[in-house]
């Protein structure tokens, strides 16, 4: 099973209606950016859009509302498992 984060998309390259030149978004999260392909992915993103990748490949557009839950879900579920890791270590 893999985990992705939603990485925001900060820049777009190429054309949504040209598959021979380069499809390509920058796109960060926490100070990290990454230049991902665009090919396959579900919706050509905007600017502030979103972006699920796997493998270098976006695949899937968020809104940023959807991306904030999916983040902030996932910030609560790290914060339980080290919760449950300090209780495992006390024993």
């Amino acid at each position: 099973m893999c985990l992705a984060v939603p990485m925001k998309v900060i820049e777009i390259q190429g054309d949504p209606d040209d598959f021979l030149n380069g499809q390509l978004a920058v796109v960060e999260t926490d100070g990290i950016q990454k230049e991902t392909r665009l090919d396959i992915v579900d919706r050509w993103p905007r600017l502030g859009d979103y972006l699920i990748i796997h493998a270098g490949f976006a695949i899937h557009t968020l809104d940023p509302e959807e991306a904030a839950t999916n983040i902030r879900l996932m910030e609560e579920m790290a914060e339980k498992v080290e919760k449950l890791e300090a209780m495992d270590g006390k024993k």
